[in-house]
């Protein structure tokens, strides 16, 4: 890691007017839960086609959710790592105004983070597809699949944007509010390629913005957008960053 960077990325951090993050699955492998894409993604085993599609879930709810249950098991034992705590103390300490996330795993709160702005909604909640019946997953048994709503029996489904569906109104708005007031904007452990997500970090540089990526392999942002490039694991490199960061 080059320490000139690191320090740079301090410095930017330090001085910005209005920091936020913008944060994919990369952040959360580390905490044992497998990324959609990429060697060994999820994806390698499920066709998105066939288990990501909101009409594929209409269709066989309980195939996808095969899926889901695994993801669900893993997702239970999975804990919040040093990034996660790392982006936390950054807002505690003021600088962090605001995070987006596109994980659905609710790590950046459970490690502290308050400011969370979820872009493709929380797996911890599930909707009933017909009375509209909200539940917390952890108390909906998953031996019979798909699960069934305790109110009326009918389809449960994660309060996730499956591909198909909208970006929930309210996290879009906020998320865009955030990205045109933002002058730094950390991007860890996502490739931005998904949209409209992969909008916000465009927004911030086309503004004037810096842009610190925090990736283990350079993205199409690298070259074009970002400003700082701090290639490694968010874990051991956002508490350096973090670090630097109260001693400057």
């Amino acid at each position: 890691m080059n320490d000139e960077k690191m320090r740079e990325a301090a410095r930017l951090l330090k001085r910005s007017r209005h920091a936020v993050a913008l944060t994919g699955a990369g952040i959360s492998v580390e905490s044992g839960i497998p990324a959609f894409r990429g060697a060994q993604g999820l994806w390698d085993r499920y066709d998105p086609s066939e288990y990501a599609h909101i009409s594929s879930f209409m269709r066989n709810p309980g195939k996808v959710w095969g899926m889901l249950r695994e993801l669900y098991r893993i997702m239970e034992q999975a804990q919040p790592n040093p990034a996660h705590h790392a982006l936390a103390r950054l807002e505690e300490l003021g600088i962090l105004k605001s995070l987006v996330t596109q994980n659905v795993d609710g790590l950046h709160q459970r490690a502290g983070s308050k400011r969370v702005i979820e872009f493709h909604g929380n797996g911890g909640t599930l909707i009933c597809l017909s009375c509209g019946m909200e539940y917390p997953a952890r108390d909906i048994r998953m031996d019979d699949l798909p699960p069934a709503c305790p109110r009326c029996g009918g389809v449960l489904k994660p309060q996730v944007v499956f591909f198909g569906e909208p970006i929930p109104p309210r996290a879009l708005e906020e998320a865009f509010e955030e990205a045109d007031q933002c002058d730094v904007m950390l991007v860890v452990g996502t490739s931005a390629q998904v949209y409209p997500a992969a909008d916000l970090p465009r927004r911030v540089a086309w503004s004037g913005g810096r842009i610190i990526e925090i990736n283990l392999e350079e993205t199409h942002l690298t070259q074009d957008m970002t400003h700082i490039f701090l290639q490694g694991s968010a874990s051991e490199i956002l508490p350096r960053l973090v670090e630097l960061v109260e001693k400057s």
